[in-house]
């Protein structure tokens, strides 16, 4: 049996959907969600794996701009929708996907793909390393407090007002666009993509409320947002309702503390769920009693390098760096040999090399460490980084280093 593997038609978009759908449960979306994907696909970018006239294996690509350090933000293939039909397993049809797809970015001239993972295990093989956290928490807002900053230049200058995603929806938009190119891993948002946090099917909500938006304003600028839904919830000793944030953001330290305090003082709630935040967020540092916020820390995105010398070059490093690294990448094999980067706070370049190399590794450690969230250190650790030069391995991992934590905002 031959399986055909072809780019998609928009005519086959709604059969290629069904796939992906049952592979992972087979629960249909709700009809906005599904109509939003189906506007977002970038049809030229997306695979399908065909067996005679059924589809039997998905894969997309979106085309992205990703914040790397140094404040730069550098083309990246989303790679998305990734599933084969249980029926059709273990044919090789998702290596095949991936290496096609891989080619094709390389092609576009896109020095990166990344991805988010349902199964983690899966993507180490062809080359895609974990490369940023994110943090999940339950502030328990009966027995944690907040101290935050007051008076006139602190959180009481903020005036906050509640209204809805939708109608906030260029106010919030103005405000993530300001924040892209200060935090490595945010995605730049294309047209269409705003659309994606205003997203609340009824039957997601598990009895909370619609979402709501609660803006931070001083001098009638906003200057941060919060998208929320309160779950209303009642035990023998009274009101026990929980606050879920699904999105936060501040154009300063004082926007942001107003907004947590805001949350974490609902009328008839007693715990603030926090999903997937920065793992350097600053409200960690406002509670008065970490352990009641039961912290938990979960890999995010996935980085591939598909053109090794265009994506260490297009980013800038924290401390000066002359290193020769030699590249182990069998799946896709012009990547593979000795590079020599030299770079700084300004700049860098990356160029092939003849000269001894000082570190070993393998494509998906560079990826890992590429955002500055992983150190070549800890990776090392794990015996996946060799160091073959003394001091090279200190010298790379701080120059490879970022002040402030990677984070995606939003899955794709």
């Amino acid at each position: 049996m031959t399986t055909e593997l072809r780019v998609l038609d928009a005519a086959e978009w709604d059969d290629w959907y069904t796939v992906l759908e049952r592979a992972f449960g087979g629960v249909p979306e709700a009809d906005e969600e599904r109509k939003l994907w189906q506007e977002l696909t970038e049809h030229e970018r997306f695979l399908g794996a065909w067996d005679g006239d059924r589809c039997v294996g998905t894969a997309g690509a979106f085309s992205f701009r990703l914040s790397v350090p140094g404040g730069r933000v550098v083309p990246a293939a989303g790679v998305t929708m990734v599933s084969v039909a249980g029926t059709h397993r273990r044919r090789g049809i998702l290596t095949s996907m991936m290496r096609r797809q891989l080619e094709d970015v390389r092609s576009w001239g896109e020095p990166l793909a990344v991805l988010t993972a349902s199964e983690p295990v899966i993507y180490g093989r062809f080359g895609y390393g974990a490369a940023t956290f994110a943090a999940h928490a339950t502030i328990d807002t009966t027995r944690v407090r907040l101290e935050v900053p007051e008076g006139p230049e602190g959180v009481d200058g903020i005036a906050l007002r509640v209204t809805t995603p939708t109608e906030a929806l260029d106010a919030t938009e103005a405000v993530y666009a300001k924040l892209v190119a200060g935090r490595p891993g945010m995605l730049e948002r294309r047209p269409g993509w705003e659309r994606l946090g205003l997203l609340d099917p009824p039957g997601d909500r598990a009895g909370a409320s619609p979402r709501l938006c609660v803006l931070a304003e001083r001098d009638g600028e906003v200057v941060g947002y919060a998208h929320y839904a309160v779950k209303p919830d009642w035990s023998f000793a009274g009101a026990d309702g929980s606050v879920s944030v699904h999105q936060l953001a501040g154009l300063d330290p004082v926007a942001e503390a107003a907004l947590w305090r805001y949350l974490c003082s609902v009328d008839l709630t007693a715990r603030v769920k926090v999903h997937s935040r920065p793992v350097d967020d600053a409200w960690q540092h406002l509670v008065t009693d970490i352990r009641r916020c039961e912290p938990t820390l979960r890999e995010i995105l996935f980085v591939r390098l598909v053109d090794v010398g265009g994506a260490l070059a297009a980013r800038t490093y924290q401390a000066p760096v002359d290193v020769v690294v030699e590249v182990a990448d069998a799946f896709c094999p012009w990547n593979e040999g000795r590079w020599r980067l030299t770079g700084d706070s300004t700049g860098a370049s990356c160029v092939r090399t003849d000269d001894p190399a000082d570190l070993a590794l393998s494509v998906r450690e560079l990826g890992a460490a590429y955002l500055g969230g992983v150190s070549l250190v800890s990776l090392a650790g794990a015996g996946r980084v060799r160091e073959l030069r003394d001091g090279a391995l200190v010298e790379a991992s701080v120059a490879f280093g970022s002040p402030v934590a990677p984070w995606l905002p939003h899955t794709f």
